[in-house]
């Protein structure tokens, strides 16, 4: 019995042992804190990539030494702080987070967390710091957050939170710092932003914010950075910015902000920087901005301010930084300039600023970037300017400016980028641009500078860019420059540089763009060219270039401009150009060439311009021609020997502006197919041996008859009939006395000519210059490109009667008046095409920037995207009558032609003329001389 209750006894302690133990284990559980059970919660959210979370066990008692907790050191621990930065955390921000109401710091910057901000944040209500900037977060800002009192830094930037900004963060009394750029914010800023006393900074930039700047952002009385770049805001600025007497920084750039610059920011005495540039801010600059005696950075560019440029600028003895470009400033440049003697950047370029450059500049020793291109400016370069040790960039390009630079510019500043192009400088380039190694951009294009190319900038190891177009450069290629290993443009256009481009040329294994165009070299190409395997386009054209075109060019496979065009080149061209897949431009006009037309042609898929009149061509148009299904602003294959029928695929092209194929031996007729060539904007087929009748289209139908000439057997729209009776062809009446007629027309032509430019010119004011040229693009127009504005109330119906008028009256030019007519031809061509297309759209000719920024760029987009359309046309005008359309489009052809982008692409006033009578005889025809070409487009070897 005894032995019973032992035994049982021993089993009674060892289930008691066993209940402890469980006990003791459920005890052990149970012990983690609330706390640490909220971040489990918290840390089965996330996915943690590199286990940083690996010690957040639920075995400890409380949290506190896990990784990023932080907790009081009181008899019951809290959790006070979680830093959970930079960990390579993912997934969602649990709502568990609200059950640390003790917490007052919470990092959780630089992850990948997704999802919306939980609203039981707004349990937090101790919370001081909350950063969540740097993730994937997405929703709008809970409302709960305006229950924070005591938070102070608030940071949510960097991440896709989208919704306007809440009214309850009016509540966040104790906010010192609000961070929120680069959202997707939306809506206005809300007015409850008074009650934010204590606010330091806002940086909200990079949003979609709406809406004007309130009032109310007055009571930010401790503002010191206001940041709302790059949004949508609106209106005016308010004059109660002026009563934030802290404030040191106002960046809102990029926005939609117009009205005046407020007076009352000169009573933001502490200002550092201003940054209000990209806007639509208007009127002049107000003197008040002088008071503000700390502010180093002033940036008021790309906006449409106008006046004067206040003299009182020179109080701003702190700044560093003035930016005033892009705007529509008057006057000289103050010399008040001078006295900011910190003054280390100065952009004052595309205004309209006039008077020479103040001497005064070169006492500014610390000046590193000066700009003060595309403005009216005149006289010289200051002589001074050599002797600016800090300057780096110098850019002086578009203005008036004579004399010569100063020969010791270079001696003894680190010059980076020199600048000085569109202007009449003469004299020589100085020897010392780059007596510092440091230079990479030299760009003189257009002025009058002479001699040869100083051997310091032939030896400068950093050039990357030497533009020297529209000069009077003499000497042979400087095959020094073969050496520059840096150098990825050499453009030497427009010079008088003679002999044979050396062979050395295929060393500038970095080259990109080598254009000599225009200039007197000579032998044959070297076929070391082969070697530029980066070159991306090459323009020798209007050389004395001879010999075969090099068939080593086809290895510089990212060609994509090619210009051979107005040279001597000889013999077949090289089967394998239809391997430079890249290929955009193709000129090979007016040269030698001979044998066939390569099939392989057919592969350049990218190809938009093909020129090849002028040639010795034979044999058939290759059909593989109709697989150019980029090809949009020419096919010139005329004045060749081509022969055989025209391919139908050249339908194809339904891209395609101008075709042309006069003056060949072609037979046949012309292909049903190019009914389809609904781009067409002209074509030429004069001169051959075709036959059959024109396409049923109207296009074809309504053309002039000098696009069909000399083609015996072709019949149909202007043709006549094809009845078969010869006394109703009309190419045959016109052939038989050609002789005479041509002498009749052409004293016709020069008595219309010179009528009708002595009745528009007075019909119009006195001419204005044109604007500025645009930086980095040089000008396509001749010197005498000059447009004269409209008389007002001047129509459309007015020219056409002056145009019947004088076509009816004149038939007759004296011989004294023969040479007149020669020298003014090409002088008012352009200036003519301007007021047709003025006449027939209704528009000035400046347009705004982002619909081309003139009246010919405009009209060639819209005809690009839309065809010869009605829509182009002044809806003012009569546009019921379909005959009135017709002829309306066809003046409006001419006037594309005149404002062709270069001058020996127009035509002469004698074609015009011709044109505009042939167009009153036969509404909305085009006459297409037989000898001209019709690029229509910007010629891309001067891009």
């Amino acid at each position: 019995m005894s032995v019973y209750f032992r035994s049982s006894g021993v089993f009674e302690l060892g289930l008691a042992g066993i209940l402890l133990v469980t006990i003791l284990l459920i005890c052990t559980t149970e012990g983690l804190n609330s706390d640490g059970q909220h971040l489990l919660e918290l840390k089965n959210g996330l996915h943690d990539e590199f286990n940083h979370l690996q010690n957040w066990k639920s075995t400890d008692q409380t949290p506190c030494s896990w990784t990023g907790v932080s907790c009081t050191s009181d008899y019951e621990p809290v959790v006070w702080s979680l830093d959970l930065s930079s960990k390579n955390l993912s997934g969602t921000l649990s709502p568990s987070i609200g059950g640390l109401v003790n917490l007052r710091y919470f990092d959780l910057s630089y992850n990948e967390i997704k999802g919306d901000i939980p609203k039981e944040i707004g349990n937090c209500s101790l919370l001081q710091y909350f950063c969540l900037n740097d993730n994937q977060l997405s929703g709008e800002i809970p409302a709960e957050l305006g229950k924070l009192s005591f938070l102070e830094r608030l940071n949510i930037c960097n991440n896709q939170i989208s919704g306007s900004l809440p009214e309850e963060l009016g509540r966040l009394s104790s906010l010192v710092e609000f961070v929120a750029y680069t959202n997707r914010l939306t809506g206005p800023l809300p007015r409850s932003i008074k009650n934010l006393k204590n606010l330091k900074t806002i940086r909200a930039g990079q949003n979609q914010i709406s809406g004007s700047i309130p009032a109310e952002i007055s009571g930010c009385r401790s503002l010191k950075l206001l940041g709302l770049a790059q949004n949508k805001i609106g209106g005016e600025l308010p004059k109660e910015l002026g009563m934030l007497g802290n404030l040191t920084e106002l960046i809102l750039w990029e926005n939609q902000i117009s009205g005046f610059i407020p007076k009352e920011l000169g009573n933001c005495t502490n200002l550092e920087t201003l940054a209000l540039y990209a806007n639509a801010l208007a009127g002049p600059i107000p003197i008040e901005i002088v008071n503000l005696k700390f502010l180093k950075k002033l940036y008021l560019y790309r906006n449409g301010l106008n006046g004067t440029i206040p003299r009182e600028i020179g109080n701003l003895s702190m700044a560093t930084e003035i930016d005033f470009s892009e705007n529509f400033l008057t006057g000289e440049i103050p010399t008040e300039f001078s006295k900011i003697k910190g003054l280390r950047l100065l952009y004052i370029f595309q205004n309209q600023l006039t008077g020479v450059i103040p001497n005064e500049l070169s006492i500014l020793r610390n000046m590193i970037k000066l700009d003060l291109s595309i403005n009216y400016l005149t006289g010289p370069i200051p002589f001074g300017f050599q002797y600016l040790t800090e300057m780096v960039q110098l850019q002086l390009f578009g203005n008036s400016l004579s004399g010569g630079i100063p020969q010791g510019l270079g001696l003894y500043s680190k010059l980076w980028v020199v600048d000085f192009s569109d202007n009449n400088l003469t004299g020589r380039i100085p020897p010392h641009l780059c007596r510092h190694s440091n230079l990479i951009l030299l760009n003189l294009d257009s002025n009058r500078l002479y001699g040869n190319i100083p051997t310091g900038v032939l030896n400068c190891q950093t050039l990357v860019q030497l533009r020297l177009v529209g000069n009077k450069f003499t000497g042979g290629f400087p095959s020094e420059l073969c050496k520059l290993v840096n150098l990825s443009a050499i453009e030497l256009n427009q010079n008088r540089f003679t002999g044979p481009v050396p062979p050395e040329i295929g060393n500038c294994r970095r080259l990109q763009r080598l254009h000599i165009a225009n200039n007197y070299f000579t032998s044959e190409l070297p076929k070391e060219l082969g070697n530029l395997s980066q070159l991306v386009t090459f323009n020798a054209s209007s050389n004395l270039l001879t010999g075969k075109i090099p068939p080593e060019v086809v290895n510089c496979k990212m060609l994509q401009r090619l210009d051979l065009s107005h040279n001597s080149f000889s013999d077949a061209l090289p089967d394998e150009l239809g391997t430079l897949l890249q290929l955009e431009l193709l000129r090979l006009s007016e040269n030698n060439l001979s044998g066939n037309i390569p099939l392989a042609l057919g592969n350049l898929s990218h190809l938009t311009e093909l020129q090849m009149g002028g040639n010795s061509f034979s044999g058939r148009i290759p059909p593989t021609l109709g697989l150019l299904s980029s090809l949009q602003i020419a096919m010139n294959l005329s004045y060749n020997n081509l022969t055989g029928s025209i391919p139908p695929e050249l339908g194809n092209l339904n891209l395609l502006e101008f075709l042309l194929l006069n003056n060949n031996h072609l037979t046949g007729d012309i292909p049903k197919t190019f009914e389809n060539l609904s781009s067409l904007l002209g074509c030429n087929f004069s001169y051959n041996d075709l036959t059959g009748s024109l396409p049923s289209v109207s296009l074809f139908q309504n053309m002039a008859i000098s696009s069909f000439l000399g083609n015996k057997g072709l019949c149909g729209g202007p043709l006549g009939d094809c009845s078969g009776d010869p006394s109703s062809d009309p190419q045959k009446n016109t052939d038989a006395p050609r002789g005479r007629i041509i002498t009749i027309v052409a004293s016709v032509v020069g008595g219309v000519s010179l009528i009708l430019i002595i009745v528009i010119l007075y019909l119009m004011r006195r001419p204005t210059e044109t604007a500025s040229a645009i930086h980095e693009k040089e000008n396509p127009y001749s010197e005498s490109d000059i447009y004269f504005p409209l008389k007002d109330g001047f129509t459309f119906q007015d020219l056409s009667k002056s145009m019947s008028a004088v076509a009816g009256s004149y038939g007759y030019i004296a011989p004294e008046y023969a040479y007149t007519m020669k020298v003014t031809e090409k002088c008012d061509i352009y200036s003519y095409g301007v007021v047709l297309l003025e006449l027939l759209t209704g528009k000035t000719p400046v347009q705004p920037l982002d619909q081309g920024g003139d009246l010919v760029t405009w009209a060639r987009h819209y005809v690009r995207d839309h065809s010869l359309t009605i829509g182009i046309l002044d809806d003012r005008l009569d546009l019921e009558d379909q005959s009135t359309i017709a002829h309306m489009i066809s003046v409006l052809k001419i006037a594309l032609l005149c404002t062709s982008m270069s001058p020996l692409d127009r035509p002469s006033m004698r074609e015009v003329v011709l044109m505009l009578i042939e167009s009153n005889e036969r509404e909305g025809n085009l006459t297409l001389s037989s000898t001209y070409d019709f690029p229509l487009k910007d010629d891309i070897s001067r891009k």
